[in-house]
């Protein structure tokens, strides 16, 4: 009986983001006017750090997944000027509004931005010398989780790089909140997970090379790089 209930509870946990990604679509592309305020009062800090941890150096096959309102794409487009960076995201309105912005802000750049589903990529095996993914794993179902580090992993090239922020969960009063936020609308801010990833990614294969935690406001985050 006592194993029938863990079973019960850990299917509970995880049956909400089977099936939230259309929920997701709709309330990301609802938002996508507004979101770069959570963008500027949450993010931004998180971003530059993960920018850091990245290396990416000009010149490179850069994608990102999850790109929301776009801030971390800019980044990464202004930091790989004769490159090739590719945006991903779930909601059209999102894509389009960031290839809108980039297109104004970097003309000359090799750099786009479509909706698409990370748990299937629409690239050939080991395209990318460097994948970056902000705030999307708390979105998925370990099930998808697994698809997702698959694809990532799939797309990169040998050595290749995978850097990670993550809603963190190191602050008691934040956990408590977002546990009641994420209960009222599940489908834009999912749950937290970012201390269940180390295991996500060395099931991957994926090893870990630096690990911080960030705080904005009073929102905490995790960036986490690794290498294929």
């Amino acid at each position: 009986m006592q194993n029938l209930l863990k079973t019960s509870a850990l299917q509970l946990e995880d049956r909400l983001p089977v099936t939230i990604a259309e929920r997701t679509r709709r309330v990301y592309d609802r938002v996508s006017a507004v979101y770069p305020l959570s963008t500027m009062f949450f993010h931004s800090k998180a971003h530059k750090a993960a920018l850091a941890e990245s290396e990416i150096r000009d010149g490179r096959q850069v994608l990102e997944i999850a790109t929301g309102s776009g801030e971390m794409f800019r980044r990464l487009v202004k930091a790989n000027p004769s490159g090739t960076t590719i945006g991903l995201d779930l909601s059209p309105n999102m894509a389009a509004r960031t290839q809108k912005q980039v297109r104004e802000e970097f003309p000359s750049a090799n750099a786009r931005c479509q909706a698409v589903d990370a748990r299937y990529l629409p690239f050939r095996s080991e395209s990318f010398d460097a994948v970056v993914c902000c705030y999307l794993l708390e979105l998925l179902s370990s099930e998808d989780v697994h698809l997702t580090l698959s694809e990532i992993r799939r797309v990169l090239r040998p050595r290749g790089s995978l850097t990670l922020v993550m809603i963190g969960e190191n602050t008691k009063l934040f956990n408590m909140c977002y546990r009641v936020v994420s209960s009222i609308v599940p489908a834009f801010w999912g749950r937290q997970i970012e201390q269940q990833v180390p295991e996500f990614l060395s099931a991957h294969k994926f090893n870990i090379v630096t690990d911080q935690m960030v705080r904005q406001s009073f929102y905490p985050s995790r960036v986490m790089s690794a290498r294929k």
